[in-house]
This record gives structure tokens, C-alpha cells and sequence, in this order.
């Protein structure tokens, strides 16, 4: 053994598991830091190897984050003495290590050699037991990633594999996380001990998930795609179909131009349903829209425009930076603070594209025009000190109106108009 680091995997749990090259450097070495005993195959180690492990730093450190950086920095140290280091984890280096990945990331920066050391991971004994075909497009999360989300980030047509879901309390993040984009029935199973005598599975509805018993860092969720196609990637595929040579005549006529009473017919219908306060008609509108953006955004795609995703990142981008008491560490009082500092954000985003009124689209309708533009305005402080000052110029322009001729009449309507939107604002009728 020479000055370095040589990273073994130390498989799923049977020893029969094992490679013949992690077999091999085994039996060769003197001693071996294990990333934790906790692994079934720990008790095949040879016995003349001094065992070291690392579980005293899971008890010391008060996040994960510090304990594999502990981790980390320890065998950087160990590699750099002049018979190095032997680092062994369970299953495969690279699969679901967080502390391999920092070992990797600071060894490149001090210039320290590393071999990995490959064994068998989770997937391979859970994909056995279940029977699957990873390239029948298989989705695999590690499952305190999944519940730090506030929404799951995999297609639910495509089948997936929530590995190290160690516990019940972890079991109740991730299935409120699940919850957000499968229905409360949808059939899971839990797959235990994979590669080991002890291997079981059992099969149940998502909403019981956190009620199972003996969770352990062996256990892994495969969660099967839903009965019919629901995602917005199949959806996307159903658009360009249509589009395609071989897709819809008309759709495939279609242009960004004689899209637009569409967009605006759907735009409406959403609005009615939501007046009729009817989930399930709201629901069936929110796609009919959800077509009319798909559309567009292929066609720009065909057009060599934009895509999607771009469409995505600049919204992402956009929220992200509008929120900073949630994304940074911008304090805020209450609601009204959120508003202005938004308000301000946006003002400095037209310091680049433009004034106060840019964004305002020109197809607006004449009052929802006339009404954002005097909302903003008023957010800069241009407006009425109280309610009675804008009556009293309503007043005014009807007078005017009542003495107006000829063309000044056009004129003097549009200005009681502007007044009465501006009444409308303060009174909170839209």
C-alpha cells in the first residue's frame, strides 16, 4: 500500500457480494476505516485487518453535512501518510455516498490519488427482487433528498427507487413530498434487506408508508408509475406529435398568431371556472391552458426561439430572486414588506429593460390597462391622500363631460373613466 486513497465498495450485504478485487485488497491490508459497522458484511471483514469506523462521528456531529465532512477531511489526512488509506462503504462508492463525493472533490484539490474500488450497490439486488429493467427509464432518488423537497423531482409515468429510507419519521417527509404528485392509493413497496438472507418486500397504499415497521438503511421504496400517462414531459411529446410530419393537419398549421384567441378563450374559461367555484371544470381549464402554452413553446422550439426549459429558468430565476425572505436571508415583517420589496425588485429589473410601465402588455384591455397603470403609479406614491379626493374628481370630470361638445366629449368620457377606475381601486371592487 502506497501514499493514497483507495475507496472500497463493500456491496449490499452478503459478503458472497463481494468483488474479487475488493476481496483482494482485503485481504492485503493491514487496516481499513470503515464508514460505519452498521453493514452486514462488516462481520466477514478478515480477521487480521484493524478495524476502524467512523460511527462516533454521527453521535458528535448535529447535521449529516458536517458529519461526511468530518469524514472527508479525516481520510484526506489518512491518504496522505506514506502507506495511505483504505476507506470501505457499503454498497458501491458512488452510489448514494455523500462522504465519497467530498473525499473526491478535496483529493483533486490537494492532489491526492484515489482508486475506487467498485462493488455491488442497493440498485442491483432491489432491481433482482423487483424484477425491473433500469432502462425502462428508472428514476432513482436518495430519500432524504426527496423530503427536503416541497415537491417530488421525477415524472410520474416512469418508475422510481427512493433509496436509504433508514426510518419512519424520514418515511412521513417523503410521502407528504410523494403526495404532491401521486394520488394517496397508489400502490408502493417497500423492499428490505436486498441481497441478504433476510431480503422481503411488501406492498401497500403511499399513505401508509410511515406506518411500516423495521425501516433500516437497507430499505428502499419503488414507487411504480401511475395507471395512465400524467406528466407534463408525456404531455410535451403529445404536443410535438401533433406538430410533427406525421401528427395533426391542423396543428400543424398552426402559428404564435392565430394561437392568440385561443390562449385568450382559455384564459377566460379558467376565470369561469373559478367563478363557478367547480374543482373538477377548473381542472379540465387548467389543461386546456396548460395546451395553449405547450403549443406555443413548441413552436418556438421549431422556430429555433426558445424551449421549455428555458421558459423555466427564466421563471424559476425570476421567483427566486423576487423572494428573498425565502431563498436568502432577507428578513420581512409581514405581507406588505414582502409586496414592497417585490416592488422594488421589479423596479430594478426595469432599471435594465425599461420604466415604470414596461411590461404592460398593449393588447391589455383599455381598463385593466388604465388599472396598472395607476396601481403603479400609486406604489410610487402618486395617488390620493384619502377616498374623498377621488370622489371629488370624479365629480369634476362628470361636470366636465355634462359641458363638453362635439369631439371633446370622446375625450372627456375616457377621462371619467380613468378617474372611475381609479375609484374602483379604492373602493376594491375589480
Amino acid at each position: 500500500m502506497t501514499k493514497g486513497i483507495t475507496i472500497v465498495g463493500l456491496g449490499p450485504g452478503d459478503p458472497a457480494h463481494w468483488t474479487v478485487e475488493a476481496r483482494g485488497v482485503l485481504a492485503k491490508a493491514q487496516e481499513v476505516h470503515l464508514r460505519t459497522r452498521h453493514h452486514p458484511a462488516v462481520a466477514a471483514l478478515p480477521p487480521h485487518l484493524t478495524v476502524h469506523s467512523f460511527d462516533h462521528l454521527y453521535e458528535e456531529g448535529e447535521t449529516f453535512d458536517q458529519v461526511y465532512r468530518a469524514i472527508a477531511e479525516r481520510v484526506l489526512d489518512l491518504g496522505q501518510r506514506p502507506q495511505g488509506v483504505i476507506y470501505a462503504v457499503p454498497g458501491h462508492p458512488l452510489v448514494g455516498e455523500e462522504s465519497v463525493r467530498r473525499i473526491l472533490e478535496g483529493a483533486r484539490e490537494r492532489g491526492v490519488p484515489v482508486r475506487i474500488v467498485a462493488g455491488l450497490s442497493f440498485i442491483e439486488p432491489v432491481l433482482t427482487h423487483l424484477e425491473l429493467d433500469p432502462l425502462s427509464g428508472l428514476q432513482i432518488v436518495d430519500a432524504m433528498d426527496l423530503a427536503a423537497r416541497h415537491h417530488p423531482n421525477l415524472d410520474p409515468d416512469l418508475p422510481a427507487l427512493v433509496g436509504q429510507l433508514y426510518c419512519r419519521e424520514l418515511a412521513a417527509d417523503v410521502k407528504l413530498t410523494l403526495l404532491n404528485l401521486y394520488p394517496p392509493e397508489h400502490p408502493v413497496t417497500l423492499v428490505q434487506a436486498a441481497g441478504t438472507a433476510e431480503e422481503a418486500s411488501r406492498t401497500f397504499p403511499l399513505y401508509e408508508l410511515d406506518r411500516q415497521e423495521g425501516m433500516d438503511d437497507l430499505t428502499t421504496l419503488h414507487v411504480p408509475p401511475l395507471p395512465r400517462p400524467s406528466s407534463l414531459t408525456t404531455l410535451q411529446d403529445v404536443v410535438a406529435h401533433l406538430r410533427a410530419p406525421d401528427g395533426c393537419p391542423w396543428d400543424r398549421e398552426q402559428t404564435h398568431q392565430t394561437l392568440r384567441p385561443y390562449l385568450l378563450e382559455e384564459a377566460y374559461e379558467v376565470l369561469a371556472a373559478l367563478d363557478a367555484d367547480d374543482p373538477q371544470l377548473l381542472r379540465e381549464e387548467l389543461g386546456d391552458l396548460l395546451l395553449q402554452i405547450l403549443l406555443h413553446a413548441q413552436i418556438a422550439v421549431e422556430e429555433g426561439e426558445f424551449s421549455l426549459a428555458q421558459v423555466a429558468e427564466s421563471i424559476i430565476a425570476k421567483l427566486i430572486h423576487r423572494h428573498p425572505h425565502v431563498f436568502g436571508d432577507v428578513m420581512v415583517a409581514d405581507a406588505q414588506e414582502v409586496i414592497r420589496n417585490w416592488e422594488q425588485l421589479k423596479r430594478e429589473e426595469r432599471g435594465e429593460r425599461g420604466g415604470i410601465f414596461s411590461g404592460i402588455p398593449a393588447s391589455l384591455p383599455a381598463l385593466a390597462c388604465s388599472q396598472e397603470i395607476q396601481k403603479r403609479v400609486a406604489r410610487l406614491g402618486f395617488d390620493w391622500p384619502d377616498r374623498e379626493g377621488v370622489w371629488a374628481k370624479v365629480e369634476e370630470e362628470l361636470r366636465e363631460l355634462r359641458e363638453a361638445r362635439g369631439e371633446g366629449r370622446a375625450r372627456e368620457f375616457g377621462d371619467l373613466l380613468f378617474v372611475l377606475v381609479n375609484l374602483a381601486r379604492w373602493l376594491g371592487v375589480d
